[in-house]
């Protein structure tokens, strides 16, 4: 379970992907928003920041359009896990993906899943979180 706390180089990353953090997720966080990732690997790389509370990296992987002025993490949220469901387009040669996927969880000890339909653009050169369904 992950609740925001820190993460060293071989602890294996929130998005389940089965990688170490440093060698996944953290490069994404670390490189800028949506650089040279598909829609997909935002998405994980955007619940590996809610799980983290990366909230500067959050914001910048958000859509202008669509991004929220300020975003506040329930501290009564614990992070389970991350099941992708499916993937439509998003990759390298596309300009928008969806990425529908479930995320568990607690809050104050209440299990909880969070199912999502996420739409996210190519701009220039970069994948950007829109909304979810």
């Amino acid at each position: 379970m992950w609740n925001g706390t820190m993460m060293d180089s071989e602890t294996t990353c929130p998005c389940e992907c089965g990688l170490p953090y440093a060698e996944h997720c953290q490069k994404i966080h670390v490189a800028g928003a949506g650089l040279g990732v598909s829609a997909e690997q935002l998405m994980r790389a955007r619940y590996s920041a809610y799980v983290l509370h990366l909230r500067p990296f959050l914001l910048e992987s958000w859509h202008p359009d669509t991004r929220p002025v300020a975003l506040e993490f329930d501290q009564n949220i614990e992070w389970i896990g991350l099941e992708i469901i499916d993937t439509v387009a998003g990759g390298a040669l596309d300009t928008s993906g969806v990425v529908e996927f479930r995320a568990r969880f607690t809050r104050s000890g209440e299990p909880l899943e969070l199912h999502e339909r996420s739409s996210f653009a190519q701009v220039d050169g970069r994948w950007l979180y829109i909304d979810g369904e």
